[in-house]
C-alpha cells in the first residue's frame, strides 16, 4: 500500500511514519491487491490535541476513519482500529456488493461476528429537494465513511436522496419529489 502522510501544523518524523507504516499494514490483510492502493493519512495538532485523519479510496468504496487523542501512538492506534472494524462490521453487505462488482476486498480473513446477523432496515422516508447509486450501496459507504447521513442519486429514479442513520439503529431514507 502506498502511504502519503502530510502533517499539518507538525512535523511528521521518521518514527511517526514508520509507527503509522506498521500498523496500517494491519489492513493489508483486508485488500487484495494492496499493491494498487494509496492512504492518504493527515497528522493535526490542536493545542495538546493529535488528530489522525486516514483516508483509502478504493474502486467503489471509501475507507475513512478520523480519531483524536492526547497521545500521537494512541489516536494511531484507535483510527486503525476503526477501519477494521468498518470492514469487518460490513462484510456482509461488502460480500453481497462484491457479487455484482469486483473490488479489493479480501474475505478470507474476515470472522463472522454477531453484528453480521442483524440486518438494520429503512424504517422511515421523507421527502426533501436535492449520484447515482441504490439504498443498500448508499447505506454501505455511510457506514464506511462512519458519518450519520449520505447524499446520493437513487439508480432507480435518478432522483436526489439522503440516507441517515436512526437513533434506534436503523436507517431512514429522505427523498425528493
Amino acid at each position: 500500500m502506498e502511504l502519503i502522510i502530510r502533517g499539518d501544523k507538525i512535523k511528521v518524523t521518521k518514527a511517526m511514519k514508520d509507527y503509522i507504516e506498521e500498523k496500517i499494514g494491519k489492513l493489508d490483510k483486508y485488500l487484495e491487491n494492496s499493491d494498487n492502493v494509496t492512504a492518504h493519512i493527515i497528522v493535526k495538532v490542536k493545542g495538546h490535541e493529535q488528530t489522525i485523519e486516514i483516508t483509502i479510496p478504493l474502486k467503489s468504496f471509501i475507507l475513512r476513519s478520523e480519531e483524536t487523542q492526547d497521545d500521537f501512538y494512541a489516536a494511531v492506534d484507535k483510527t486503525i482500529d476503526k477501519l477494521e472494524r468498518q470492514v469487518r462490521k460490513n462484510k456482509t453487505r461488502l460480500m453481497t456488493k462484491h457479487e455484482k462488482a469486483s473490488f479489493d476486498f479480501n474475505f478470507d480473513s474476515i470472522k463472522a461476528t454477531k453484528e453480521e446477523k442483524e440486518q438494520s432496515k429503512v424504517v422511515k422516508r421523507k421527502s426533501i429537494e436535492v449520484k447515482p447509486m441504490n439504498s443498500e450501496e448508499a447505506i454501505l459507504q455511510m457506514e464506511l465513511l462512519g458519518h450519520q447521513f449520505f447524499m446520493y442519486k437513487d439508480s432507480e429514479t435518478m432522483e436526489p436522496a439522503v440516507v441517515y442513520k436512526r437513533k434506534d439503529g436503523n436507517y431512514g431514507i429522505l427523498e425528493s419529489e
